[in-house]
């Protein structure tokens, strides 16, 4: 499925977020330190709690991510994946998720990641201290929160523009950005799925304006006129406008039939 005009352009937020990603990755990955990232709960447990608790002490490391709060090992946490094949899809999706930076500009969408990710945190360690479970130690790193709060503009904003199927099943062009992302989910097990459900959790929260988060740097709840609207949605996927404008009057401002007419119109 295409994510609009290729590279990143009108998109420069999300570029700094795939290249940090990408950058933090590669160093920790090198340096064999991937161990070191992720937030954990016996790391936050006093030593003699742990050994009545028989609960293995933590590396130095991971102590300095949640124990001892040390503010750029937390910062870090939230851009390195903890492997190649989670880079991999992860970088992938927040290409793909530029879409959303084009949509709603900059300004927006730097609003949308700080709480996404903010929240997303907060979760995540509500989830370990109600949990407390060994084996959700450390959570995976990564931007978990980001990509996954993006899930939800994703299934409630896209239109799907290509139905097909294989082996009987009924798919869609939006099918592969959903396998991605069930790849990346359940690459870690619980470990991974707590900062998926985690990121999902604060999309909604942002979408639902439950804070008044959305009236920062001008996000406003959606009154936006129905016909801009959908004309952004086409221009985000790559249109112009001049386009848009005439295959939604034509379509009687049907997204999905307009940007089909358009697919169609570049394929001749």
């Amino acid at each position: 499925m295409s994510g609009g005009l290729p590279g990143f352009h009108n998109a420069p937020v999300s570029r700094a977020v795939v290249v940090a990603a990408a950058l933090f990755s590669v160093a920790f990955g090198f340096r064999g330190r991937f161990l070191d990232l992720g937030l954990s709960y016996e790391a936050s447990l006093p030593a003699p709690t742990r050994q009545l608790m028989r609960l293995p002490l933590p590396s130095l490391p991971m102590q300095n991510v949640y124990g001892k709060l040390r503010i750029w090992k937390l910062i870090t946490s939230l851009f390195a994946f903890s492997s190649t094949p989670e880079l991999i899809f992860g970088a992938a999706l927040l290409y793909y998720f530029r879409v959303f930076e084009r949509q709603i500009g900059s300004n927006k969408y730097s609003v949308f990641i700080v709480f996404s990710t903010a929240v997303s945190v907060l979760l995540q360690i509500l989830s370990l201290a109600y949990l407390k479970g060994p084996s959700l130690n450390p959570l995976t790193s990564g931007p978990y929160g980001l990509i996954f709060a993006s899930y939800i503009p994703f299934f409630f904003d896209i239109p799907i523009t290509t139905k097909f199927r294989i082996f009987g099943l009924r798919l869609s062009d939006k099918s592969f950005i959903y396998l991605a992302g069930l790849q990346l989910l359940f690459s870690s097990g619980w470990r991974s799925i707590i900062p998926g459900l985690s990121g999902i959790l604060a999309g909604l929260l942002y979408r639902l304006n439950i804070f008044g988060i959305r009236r920062l740097k001008g996000v406003h709840p959606t009154t936006e006129d129905p016909m801009e609207s959908s004309i952004a949605t086409l221009v985000s996927m790559g249109f112009d406008r001049g386009s848009a404008i005439r295959a939604l009057a034509l379509t009687n401002y049907d997204v999905n039939l307009a940007s089909n007419i358009l697919l169609e119109a570049q394929s001749m």
